[in-house]
C-alpha cells in the first residue's frame, strides 16, 4: 500500500502499524510525489491524509478514483475536519480515521477496506465473465440462428427448383424473378429486415401449382375457359399450403396477392392499388419482366428495349407507376449481369 502523508512522523507510525498486519508499503510526503508513485508502483491500497501542502488528499483521492479505480482509499483527518471526510466518502473514499488514531480502529478498518475491495475486484471480474459469457452465447446463438435461416433459404429454393422443373422451366424462374424482386426492392431502400420476406414471397409465388393437374399446368395449347378458371386458383392454393408455416407470414400474404393488378382487374381478390402489398407489386414488375426477357418454346425472348417499352405501357394499369419509375433508373446492365450471374 502507499502511505501519504506530509508529516515524517505520522508516515513512519502507519507504516510500523501496517507492517505488523503483514503489509508492505511505500510513502510519499505529498500527493505529487504519491501520483508519480502510482504511476510506477501497483498498490491495492492508498491511505492519505486530507490536509497537506499543494495537492490535498481530496485532490488526491479524485484522481486514484478516476484513474486507479481498483484501489482502495483511506483518508486520514482531524476531528476538526469531518465535513472534509464525509466529502471523501462521497467522492469515492472506502473509509476514514481521525487522529490522533486508534491503532485497533485503523487495523480493522484496513482490513475491513481491503476486504470490500476484493469483492468488488471478484464482483467486476464476475461481470466481465458474465458479459463475456453472453456476448459467446449470444454469438453462438446467431451462428444457429443463421444456419437455420440459411437451411430454410435452401429449402425454399430447391422446392421452387421443383417447381420450376415441373413446369419445363430450364432457367431457374423463380430464382431469377426472387433476385430481381430483391435488385428492385433495394433500389427502393425497403428495409433490410422487410427484404427477406420479400425474397421469400417471391421464390415460392407459384407453390400453388403443385395444386394444379399436369393436364392443365402443362397444356401445350390454349387453355379453355374452365381449364383458365382452375389455373387461377394458384394464388389461393399457394396461400392455403403455406398459412401454417409462422415464419413465411408476410412471404404468405405476397403469394396470395402476386397476381392482383395495379387497376383492380387482377386475381384472386382483385385489391388494387396500395391495397396490394408492396412486395407483391413489385414483383408484379420483375415477373413481367422476367417473362418477356426469357425465351418460351413458342417465341423467343424479347429485347430489354422492347421489353421496357412495354412495362412502361402498362404502368398504372397491371403495375405501379412509382415501381415502374425506379424499374426504369435501374441500368439494363445491371438487370443483365443479374441474370448472367445466375446462369449455372
Amino acid at each position: 500500500m502507499l502511505i501519504v502523508d506530509d508529516e515524517h512522523f505520522i508516515r513512519d507510525v502507519l507504516r510500523q502499524v501496517v507492517a505488523g498486519e503483514g503489509f508492505e508499503s511505500d510513502t510519499a510526503q505529498n500527493a505529487q510525489e504519491a501520483i508519480r508513485k502510482l504511476t510506477e508502483t501497483k498498490y491495492e491500497m492508498v491511505l492519505t491524509d486530507i490536509r497537506m501542502p499543494g495537492l490535498d488528499g481530496l485532490q488526491l483521492l479524485q484522481y486514484v478514483s478516476s484513474h486507479y479505480p481498483e484501489i482502495a482509499v483511506i483518508v486520514i483527518t482531524g476531528v476538526a475536519d469531518l465535513d472534509a471526510a464525509v466529502q471523501a466518502l462521497s467522492t469515492g473514499a472506502y473509509d476514514y480515521v481521525t487522529k490522533p488514531f486508534n491503532v485497533l480502529e485503523l487495523k480493522n478498518k484496513v482490513h475491513k477496506a481491503l476486504g470490500r475491495r476484493r469483492l468488488v475486484l471478484e464482483n467486476r471480474q464476475y461481470q466481465l465473465h458474465l458479459e463475456q459469457t453472453v456476448q459467446e452465447q449470444t454469438a453462438e446463438l446467431r451462428t444457429a440462428l443463421d444456419s437455420i435461416s440459411n437451411a430454410y433459404s435452401h429449402t425454399l429454393e430447391a422446392l421452387s427448383n421443383a417447381l420450376d422443373v415441373r413446369e419445363r422451366e430450364t432457367q431457374r424462374h423463380s430464382k431469377r424473378v426472387s433476385e430481381y424482386t430483391l435488385l428492385l426492392a433495394r433500389q427502393m431502400a425497403i428495409p433490410s429486415d422487410e427484404l427477406v420476406h420479400i425474397e421469400r414471397g417471391a421464390l415460392l409465388h407459384d407453390i400453388g401449382k403443385m395444386g394444379i393437374s399436369d393436364n392443365i399446368l402443362l397444356k401445350p395449347a390454349k387453355l379453355t375457359e374452365a381449364e383458365w378458371v382452375e389455373m387461377r386458383k394458384h394464388p389461393e392454393i399457394g396461400y392455403q399450403i403455406l398459412k401454417g408455416i409462422d415464419f413465411l407470414k408476410e412471404a404468405t400474404r405476397m403469394v396470395l396477392q402476386h397476381q392482383e393488378r395495379f387497376d383492380g382487374t387482377g386475381y384472386p381478390q382483385r385489391l388494387s392499388g396500395e391495397e396490394i402489398l408492396l412486395g407483391a407489386r413489385i414483383f408484379a414488375v420483375v415477373d413481367a419482366f422476367d417473362a418477356m426477357t426469357s425465351d418460351r418454346p413458342y417465341r423467343k425472348a424479347l429485347s430489354y428495349q422492347k421489353a421496357r417499352e412495354e412495362i412502361i405501357r402498362c404502368s398504372g394499369t397491371q403495375f405501379d407507376p412509382q415501381l415502374v419509375e425506379c424499374f426504369l433508373s435501374i441500368p439494363e446492365q445491371i438487370w443483365f449481369d443479374t441474370k448472367l450471374s445466375l446462369v449455372a
